[in-house]
């Protein structure tokens, strides 16, 4: 997207595949800045592992909590990569503890820096008793040597006295005081392999992706209505955890990311579509690597496709032979910012009314309407939605908007047999979501305390029912 392009950052999540070593590799990346949206949650659903990338410098940052919290309730398997080894940064055992004290998850090194910044020569991987070295006057060079262990020669030959004593120090640290290696507590997203390396330089990213590939899970089953879907059961099914509209701007198409999770998918194929009970053929199915796209011909269980939607796919849907199947994975969050919306020029709203449609849909926002003044209120989890919401609307409906900020801080959905907009005007105001259910939103927790203690007969739900 340009705006991204404009700032540097990515502002939604991305899909790519490739293939290394007889695997197949779906990465889902996500935007790493404290202001992303929904888009980045919902994409961890279709994810069997994460990989937590970590500055040596900046540490555990703020963003990375929040998606750290995520994954910890999905329970996902999490490796740990501390980048830019080559640049001045701050201890692997202050790091260490870091990530213990902030995220409160166990780290075992699987390979160890020999020096730092400047100085750094290597890593001694400590699994496999070999040393990764950093050759060249560039470092544009990178040597893999086996050795007896930490204590080898050829290390002290290559690193020099200091560095040497200084790794076999850490080493024989680790091995006394470190945690053991248990792969079932790493795949149950209880312990954390950590691994050191440059990833602008392609220093230690060879070796990261082969442990993860050892390492990692399979495709793992999802929830659903029927119980547990097996990535093993012969019948399709799948669910779309993203919308991306205007993907190629030329083309002005749509595309939803459907995430399989069992049976195989063959292109041309008929689903059905449970939300509608409609027969769907899935006929331009599409796989992605940066720019490129390719037409997939077929794809298994953990593999992201996108399909190109003409409008008849909502996020959450499910997809499947025979139908009936609902996978309920998608989760829904509570938004925190508020603004009122308006359009600059009325003349344009019908381009307006489609923009907020489509980007609704997306998930890029969630729009409520005020009860009695039918004011139009958009509602997001960061900041940054709002900003991507305006250049969005600008850029491919060609429309200016204008956005009031409102002082709201929670939204409740109240569920209850009947609803007296009069009890919510106390620094709260009753709105309704697209759906046509009833939401409250106040500017602070007292008033929401007030609203219910004069509705003790309401459920008040921090998500939509």
């Amino acid at each position: 997207m340009e705006i991204e392009k404009q700032r540097g950052i990515s502002v939604t999540s991305s899909v790519m595949q490739f293939d290394y070593k007889g695997h197949w590799i779906n990465i889902l990346d996500t935007p790493g800045h404290q202001d992303f949206s929904e888009d980045t949650y919902r994409t961890l659903t279709a994810a069997d592992a994460a990989v937590m990338l970590i500055d040596v410098a900046k540490g555990v940052e703020a963003q990375t909590i929040k998606l750290f919290q995520v994954c910890a309730k999905r329970g996902i398997p999490i490796f740990t990569f501390i980048n830019k080894l080559d640049r001045e940064g701050r201890s692997p055992f202050d790091l260490m503890e870091e990530i213990e004290q902030v995220l409160g998850i166990r780290s075992v090194p699987m390979n160890w820096p020999i020096g730092s910044g400047r100085e750094l020569c290597g890593v001694y991987d400590r699994m496999k008793n070999q040393v990764e070295l950093f050759q060249g006057d560039d470092h544009d060079q990178i040597e893999v040597k086996k050795v007896e262990d930490y204590n080898d020669p050829i290390i002290r030959e290559m690193a020099g006295e200091y560095l040497h004593d200084q790794l076999c120090q850490d080493v024989e640290l680790l091995d006394v005081a470190g945690d053991p290696f248990d792969l079932e507590k790493v795949k149950n997203g209880q312990l954390t392999p950590l691994f050191f390396g440059s990833a602008v330089n392609n220093f230690g990213v060879q070796t990261f992706l082969e442990n993860f590939l050892q390492l990692a899970p399979k495709p793992e089953p999802r929830r659903s209505t029927e119980g547990p879907i097996e990535p093993t059961n012969e019948k399709f099914s799948g669910y779309v955890f993203k919308i991306q509209a205007n993907m190629n701007p030329a083309h002005r198409d749509r595309i939803a990311f459907l995430r399989i999770v069992s049976g195989k998918f063959e292109r041309g194929m008929s689903v059905k579509q449970t939300r509608t009970g409609k027969d769907i053929k899935l006929s331009q199915p599409q796989q992605f690597l940066a720019q490129d796209r390719d037409i997939v011909s077929e794809a298994y269980p953990g593999d992201i496709i996108g399909l190109f939607d003409p409008g008849i796919f909502r996020i959450g849907d499910s997809l499947s032979q025979g139908g009936g199947v609902v996978f309920d994975e998608m989760p829904t969050f509570s938004p925190e910012i508020f603004a009122k919306v308006t359009v600059k020029n009325a003349l344009k709203h019908k381009q307006y009314q489609k923009g907020i449609d489509q980007l609704t849909e997306e998930g890029t926002i969630q729009v409520f309407t005020t009860v009695g003044f039918e004011d139009t209120l958009l509602g997001v989890v960061g900041q940054l939605q709002f900003e991507v919401f305006e250049y969005r609307m600008k850029n491919e409906y060609g429309v200016d908007v204008q956005l009031q900020r409102m002082p709201f801080q929670f939204a409740r959905w109240i569920i209850a047999e009947k609803i007296d907009p009069s009890k919510f005007r106390i620094n709260s105001t009753l709105v309704t979501d697209k759906k046509g259910n009833y939401v409250a939103l106040f500017e602070n927790e007292y008033a929401m305390r007030t609203a219910m203690e004069k509705n003790p007969d309401a459920k008040f739900q921090e998500t939509a029912p």
